[in-house]
C-alpha cells in the first residue's frame, strides 16, 4: 500500500512538472519557436543546400562568327538546365565587364571561320574564359561546354565522316583553349577563405546577442533602465565595443589569410575596410534583434546559430553556388548579411574590384542594416514596455 501511494505521490509530481513546463513553453513564445519550428526550419537549410545539383550557371557568347552553325552551336551548348545564356555580347569588353562583376561564370568566344572551318574539318579555335571565384562553378562549365563541343561537331560531320571512313574519336578537330580568371589554378582555399570572413565576422554578433539575454535574464536590463540612460544610449553603447572588436578582427584577418593562407589581396585594403564596418553595423543589428527578443542566454544562443550562423553557412553562396539553388531560396539569401558581404570579399581579394562594382551590395547591406536596427528597437521597447 505504502509503495503504491509513493508511485502514485510520484505521478502527480510528474505531472505537476510537466504541466508547468508545458505552461512555460506555451506562454514563452521564444521557446515555443525554438522547439516547435527549429527542426523543420534547420532540416529545409540542410536539405536545399546539401542536395543542391549544379546547374543554370549563366555564361555569355561572343560570336565572331555569326553564322547559322554558329547560332545553332550556341543553342546546343545552352540547351537544357546546366547552362544559361546570360547575354550574347558585342565585343570582349562586355565579356571582361560581366565577368568582373560576377553576372556570368564563363564567357565562350567563337572564332571567325568557324562554320566554315567545322566543314572543312581544320583545327576549330574556341575559347573558354572561366571565372576561378567559384571552382565548382568553372570546373562545371568547362565540362559541360567540353561535352556539348564534341557533341555537336560529332552531329555536325556524321554524314561526312560516314562517307570518308573516319571516325570521330580518331578525328581531333577542337582546339579548345580555356582561360581561367581570378583563380588560375582553381584552388577552392583561394575562394572560400575570403566567403568564410563573413561567418568569422558573425561572432561579435553572437557575442552581443548573449550580452544582452544576460542582462535580460539576470534582471539587470531593467536597473539599467531605471538609471537615466536612455533606451537607444543603452542599444549604443552596448553595440560600440562590439564594432570596435569586429573593426580589429578586420585588419587581423586580412593579415593572417595573407601571411598564413598566401590568399592574394589584389583589391584596395581601405575599400575592404569601410565596406567590412558596414557589414559589422548589419550583422551586429541582427544580433541586437536575438538579443532584445531572447529572455534567456540558452535561447539567444541556439536562435543566434539558427539565424546567423546556419544560413551563413549554407545560404550565401560561400560553399554552394547560389545560381544553383532554387528561386524561392535565392531571394532569402539577398535577406542576409553575409550573402552580399561574401561577394565583396572575394571581389576585393580576388579580381580586386572596386567601388564601381560592388555599390549594389554595399547600399543593400546599409538598407538592411538600417531595417534591422528599426526591428530591434521596436523590439526592445515593446518587450520592456
Amino acid at each position: 500500500m505504502f509503495r503504491l501511494r509513493s508511485a502514485q505521490a510520484s505521478l502527480r509530481h510528474i505531472r505537476a512538472v510537466t504541466r508547468k513546463e508545458i505552461h512555460h513553453i506555451v506562454r514563452d513564445r521564444s521557446t515555443l519557436l525554438l522547439v516547435l519550428f527549429t527542426p523543420t526550419l534547420v532540416l529545409l537549410l540542410m536539405a536545399y543546400a546539401l542536395t543542391v545539383d549544379l546547374k543554370h550557371i549563366p555564361i555569355a557568347v561572343l560570336d565572331l562568327d555569326r553564322t547559322q552553325t554558329s547560332q545553332a552551336f550556341i543553342q546546343q551548348i545552352t540547351a537544357g538546365q546546366d547552362l544559361d545564356l546570360y547575354a550574347c555580347a558585342a565585343s570582349m569588353e562586355e565579356i571582361d565587364a560581366m565577368l568582373m562583376r560576377g553576372d556570368i561564370k564563363a564567357g565562350v568566344i567563337i572564332a571567325p571561320g568557324f562554320a566554315s572551318d567545322l566543314q572543312a574539318m581544320k583545327k576549330i579555335p574556341l575559347q573558354l574564359i572561366i571565372d576561378g571565384t567559384e571552382p565548382e562553378s568553372g570546373q562545371y562549365a568547362v565540362e559541360h561546354i567540353s561535352q556539348r563541343v564534341e557533341e555537336f561537331i560529332n552531329s555536325a560531320l556524321t554524314v561526312q565522316l560516314r562517307a570518308q571512313g573516319i571516325s570521330i574519336t580518331s578525328l581531333q578537330i577542337l582546339d579548345l583553349r580555356i582561360q581561367t580568371w581570378y583563380n588560375p589554378d582553381l584552388k577552392p582555399r583561394n575562394a572560400l577563405i575570403p566567403g568564410l570572413i563573413s561567418m568569422v565576422l558573425g561572432f561579435p554578433a553572437l557575442s552581443l546577442a548573449l550580452a544582452l539575454a544576460h542582462e535580460r535574464e539576470h534582471g539587470t536590463l531593467e536597473q539599467l533602465l531605471a538609471t537615466p540612460i536612455g533606451r537607444a544610449e543603452l542599444l549604443i553603447g552596448k553595440t560600440l565595443p562590439y564594432i570596435l572588436v569586429g573593426l580589429i578582427n578586420v585588419i587581423l584577418i586580412p593579415i593572417l589569410s595573407i601571411a598564413w593562407f598566401q590568399i592574394s589581396l589584389n583589391g584596395s585594403f581601405l575599400l575592404f575596410f569601410v565596406l567590412s564596418a558596414i557589414f559589422m553595423f548589419e550583422v551586429l543589428s541582427m544580433g541586437l534583434i536575438v538579443g532584445v527578443f531572447m529572455r534567456t542566454q540558452a535561447a539567444a544562443l541556439a536562435l543566434s546559430f539558427l539565424v546567423l550562423f546556419f544560413p551563413g553557412f549554407f545560404l550565401t553562396g560561400i560553399f554552394f553556388p547560389l545560381a544553383s539553388m532554387p528561386e524561392e531560396v535565392r531571394m532569402q539569401a539577398m535577406f542576409l548579411p553575409g550573402t552580399h558581404y561574401a561577394i565583396i570579399t572575394r571581389g576585393i581579394f580576388l579580381p580586386g574590384v572596386g567601388m564601381d562594382v560592388l555599390w549594389p551590395y554595399a547600399v543593400l547591406m546599409v538598407v538592411l542594416g538600417v531595417a534591422f536596427t528599426a526591428l530591434a528597437s521596436l523590439f526592445f521597447r515593446k518587450r520592456l514596455a
